[in-house]
């Protein structure tokens, strides 16, 4: 990335990130909820703490990159939008954490585990006060695209657009859930996961919302626009799995290993299974699903994957992918704005040399 992308990466962060909090400081005010309640406003709370702890925002940071594909002018309902994708990334963390029965998020207790140690005798409501919490944010992130002060044709395109990435989300979950169920998914079964459950909503709706926004069409470029997404959600959803294992634990703030601990056949578990001999396959399989795998028995996983030269294939395929999205964002040229266009062709190879 060159340094002036940079900064205005940073820029649309620290701009957000002021944003988001203006948004919780008013937002008790205008939700409607019994004055009796207490646990609406601790809702809010937590879900105030998880969506201002930490994140890239990269979400955001496309949907500002898509407007200036267009033009570089002040574009109304960007910040709506902003708001909205950022509320349903909350909504999938809080649903995440619960799904994974994760204690920590972003260097901090999840919301399930916060509503754990709040009501330790009653695991029921601490259970259905997470989703609940979860469903607030989905909500929330609609409502802020229905008041958002644009054309009425505008603001019902943002919100179809938010709506079928919410569900295409949800369809990721599950089959994502439905994966570990397969002794051994081939590759194109983890690029629809991967598709699913994160390329639709991280790549693809802001990129959609960022051009309907800035006054395009994005129908009109529906194939490119989503053969973009997928390549990138596949870069993105095998460097997580790659970091998972590989991966410095001091610098990602969380142990690796977890993704064989629960059993999940990542893009990383099918490239090892690929890879070892009989013997280094029994140890694989016997770690896999192991809740209490030992950090030894990891660290020999991971000695066997980097001898065996899944790593670096791994980081070869990542590659891979990235140029390939490269090579479809330069198409876009002369049709939009250089400096944009150059954000999106750098940005799949960034993000690769981001995960060594």
């Amino acid at each position: 990335m060159t340094q002036q992308i940079l900064e205005r990466v940073a820029g649309y962060e620290h701009r957000f990130n002021t944003l988001f909090e203006e948004y919780f400081d008013t937002l008790s005010a205008g939700l409607d909820a019994p004055s009796f309640s207490r646990f609406t406003p601790e809702c809010l709370r937590l879900l105030r703490e998880l969506s201002l702890r930490g994140g890239k925002r990269i979400r955001v940071v496309l949907l500002h990159e898509a407007a200036r594909l267009v033009t570089e002018e002040p574009v109304g309902g960007l910040d709506a939008a902003a708001l909205s994708i950022e509320l349903l990334q909350t909504h999938g963390l809080v649903h995440d954490d619960l799904i994974d029965d994760s204690p920590t998020r972003r260097g901090g207790p999840s919301t399930y585990y916060a509503y754990r140690e709040r009501f330790p005798d009653h695991p029921q409501a601490a259970l259905g006060l997470t989703v609940l919490a979860g469903d607030l944010a989905l909500a929330l992130s609609l409502r802020v695209l229905l008041e958002a002060k644009v054309p009425v044709v505008v603001r019902q395109a943002m919100v179809e657009v938010q709506t079928r990435a919410a569900a295409d989300t949800f369809v990721g979950q599950i089959v994502d859930l439905e994966r570990d169920f397969a002794a051994a998914p081939d590759e194109e079964v983890l690029h629809q996961v991967a598709d699913y459950k994160s390329a639709r909503y991280s790549i693809l709706a802001p990129l959609q919302l960022g051009l309907l926004a800035a006054g395009e069409q994005p129908a009109r470029f529906e194939k490119e626009l989503r053969q973009y997404a997928r390549l990138v959600g596949i870069c993105g959803q095998m460097s997580d799995d790659y970091l998972d294992l590989f991966g410095d634990a001091a610098t990602m703030g969380k142990p690796t290993g977890t993704d064989i601990r629960a059993g999940k056949h990542s893009y990383t578990v099918r490239a090892l299974l690929a890879s070892v001999d009989d013997a280094e396959r029994r140890v694989v399989e016997a770690a896999l699903g192991d809740a209490s795998c030992t950090p030894e028995t990891i660290a020999a996983v991971r000695e066997m994957g980097e001898r065996r030269g899944v790593a670096a294939g791994m980081r070869a395929d990542m590659r891979g992918y990235a140029e390939q999205a490269s090579a479809v964002a330069a198409g876009w040229r002369p049709r939009w704005r250089e400096e944009a266009v150059t954000f999106f062709e750098q940005l799949p190879l960034w993000s690769v040399e981001r995960a060594r």
